[in-house]
């Protein structure tokens, strides 16, 4: 009888383990943190991404937001995607040149002058590059892009069209230092801060104002803590889709094709959701209250100090003149000498 039920028991785990084995994967919900609040580019390329992530995995894999920094500030997220703790995030560009300097490249004022410039070098060759270097240096993998749109800045004191206006004003920046070095470039000694502290320093007024695109001052309601607007130009935020590569290697070929597939599909999606809805996003913060201003003599000011005064002291820090001579000759633009 003993050994009448060892056999049976054996026959019952063998089935169960052939049952097991047939049955499909359990289905994964994947973690994207999402720096920005609702409404902005981060979230509708995650939303893109997630939806064509499920599609093209036959619902096996999904994907969850979480939006407004809750998974940890923007730079935070680069080091736990790293080590495997974070599956996927999306963030500035700013906020992984610290991990990957080459990056950087993008991030010098008056390099991108268009959304067509952004699509061209982040699309072709500098973009995969890009990718390269941030698996090798960062422990991440770029699988794509939103494209934000100028960082105009805000301010609530006063109107600014010359750099001559800046000057006594407090304006927040990341903790980036090509972006630091481009406000001294104007005159002025900006405040590196972190993102999530951002909104309570402006609406205390500890700092006068910040920088980011229309779509991110209408996200983060800055419209609440900020009056002016000034239409510069100088640096055009893209923000790429991280995924952890301890991740990404732990999936199977076609799996990780959908991934990739999902990114691609969710930065084609992000270029054209700001060409659709930027102008819209402007208009309504006007309707809220903001006053836009253009920089005096086309922006020539902004752009002569900027790029006298920031671009040869970042040239070894993003991989050399080689590197930036790269992006220019892709845009069609005379190299540095």
């Amino acid at each position: 009888m003993t050994y009448l039920s060892k056999t049976m028991r054996g026959a019952a785990v063998a089935a169960l383990l052939a049952t097991l084995t047939a049955a499909p994967a359990v289905a994964t919900e994947f973690k994207v943190a999402v720096g920005d609040g609702a409404g902005g580019t981060q979230e509708a390329l995650g939303k893109t991404f997630a939806a064509a992530l499920a599609e093209k995995s036959g619902g096996k894999h999904s994907a969850r937001l979480f939006l407004n920094g809750q998974l940890g500030d923007e730079q935070d997220t680069v080091g736990a995607a790293a080590t495997g703790t974070l599956d996927f995030s999306i963030l500035a560009i700013n906020n992984i040149t610290p991990f990957s300097p080459e990056v950087g490249s993008l991030t010098l004022p008056y390099v991108i002058l268009s959304l067509e410039d952004a699509e061209k070098v982040t699309q072709g060759p500098i973009g995969q590059r890009l990718v390269d270097k941030t698996i090798e240096n960062a422990g991440v993998r770029i699988i794509g892009w939103a494209y934000s749109g100028f960082r105009v800045l805000t301010n609530s004191s006063q109107p600014v069209s010359t750099v001559a206006d800046l000057q006594g004003l407090v304006i927040r920046v990341p903790k980036n230092e090509i972006m630091i070095e481009t406000y001294k470039s104007w005159g002025i000694s900006p405040t590196p801060m972190a993102w999530s502290e951002t909104f309570a320093a402006l609406q205390q007024k500890v700092v006068h104002g910040q920088d980011n695109p229309y779509m991110t001052v209408n996200a983060m309601k800055f419209y609440e803590v900020q009056k002016y607007i000034t239409d510069l130009r100088h640096i055009f935020s893209i923000e790429p889709l991280i995924v952890s590569e301890q991740l990404f290697q732990s999936l199977s070929p076609e799996e990780q094709q959908q991934v990739l597939d999902a990114g691609h599909e969710a930065t084609l999606a992000s270029a054209e959701f700001l060409r659709n809805e930027e102008a819209r996003i402007r208009e309504e913060l006007v309707a809220r209250g903001m006053e836009i201003t253009e920089p005096a003599d086309g922006e020539k000011e902004f752009m002569d100090r900027a790029i006298a005064g920031v671009w040869p002291k970042f040239y070894d820090s993003v991989g050399g003149k080689d590197e930036v001579n790269a992006v220019m000759a892709e845009l069609g633009r005379p190299a540095v000498e």
